[in-house]
């Protein structure tokens, strides 16, 4: 079989069906990498429009219980209330810097009888106990509090809690603990409090880092790979083009050609070393 009819075989067109599925492949997990990238730009948005602007009433920020719109993550709101200590609750499985621990989720009660969950901070595993050796106590009285938004968590199968903890932020579970008005669309990450707590407050979350992550790269590396196969698919039909038509004498001469191309081609020191080994074995 000379000319190109070998490529119209049936082996070739598996060959050909395999580059498809595998570029197909490659070009569905770019795309997938496309998306986890514009993911991590709303992120972005959200940080770059929210997290440094003014407190805004939460009456005007969240005019419902249940409301809460995404792109108000990371929003500071203002409230003024009471912290009720007593129902304050623990937030488990909670690490920082790779530190297992808690994050405080203290009820602040509005003047309005609805309540307002405040996470005022991380503390970490006590020394000999699944819990902290210490929880500083909120101030007393009436407190002005400047907290960011965050949506409410779900809640996850196979965790647990018991006690003053919860296995996740889910606020409708937590309102049903409360059994008051609680706002359950989002509750919010302090920033401050006014008057300050006598104790150390828990540790603050800190401002996310502004990155997007590497999904573009990734992206263009695997819409690379699905084009690289099309390429190799094609370097194969010409070596066996090659093979199959040795003996034709437009390829014979095409052939002679490229050998006289790479004897005219300057050595490097390599080359010369591997010409020198192949005339001594021979």
């Amino acid at each position: 079989m000379t000319g190109w009819k070998f490529a119209f075989s049936r082996r070739w067109a598996g060959y050909l069906a395999l580059t498809i599925l595998f570029a197909a492949v490659c070009s569905g997990l770019g795309v997938w990498q496309l998306a986890r990238r514009d993911e991590a730009l709303t992120e972005l948005y959200k940080i770059d429009s929210n997290f440094d602007s003014d407190p805004v009433a939460i009456a005007d920020a969240l005019p419902e219980l249940t409301a809460f719109d995404e792109f108000q993550k990371w929003l500071p709101v203002e409230l003024t209330g009471i912290y009720l200590t007593d129902e304050e609750m623990l937030a488990r499985n909670r690490p920082l810097n790779v530190n297992p621990g808690f994050e405080v989720l203290t009820p602040l009660l509005l003047s309005n009888g609805t309540i307002f969950i405040v996470d005022r901070g991380w503390l970490p595993t006590g020394q000999e106990q699944d819990a902290p050796d210490i929880v500083p106590a909120p101030p007393s009285g009436t407190v002005t509090v400047v907290a960011r938004l965050k949506a409410s968590e779900p809640n996850l199968p196979g965790r647990t809690a018991s006690g003053d903890q919860v296995a996740t932020i889910n606020l409708a579970t937590i309102a049903a603990r409360l059994d008051q008005p609680t706002y359950t669309g989002a509750y919010g990450l302090m920033d401050t409090e006014t008057p300050t707590a006598t104790d150390k407050r828990p540790t603050a979350v800190a401002k996310p880092i502004r990155d997007e992550g590497p999904h573009l790269s990734y992206a263009f590396q695997w819409f690379v790979f699905g084009l690289l196969a099309f390429i190799g698919l094609g370097w194969a039909v010409r070596e066996e083009y090659r093979s199959v038509n040795a003996n034709h004498p437009e390829e014979r001469e095409r052939a002679d050609e490229r050998a006289r191309k790479r004897a005219a081609k300057p050595r490097n020191d390599a080359e010369i070393e591997d010409s020198l080994l192949d005339r001594q074995l021979h």
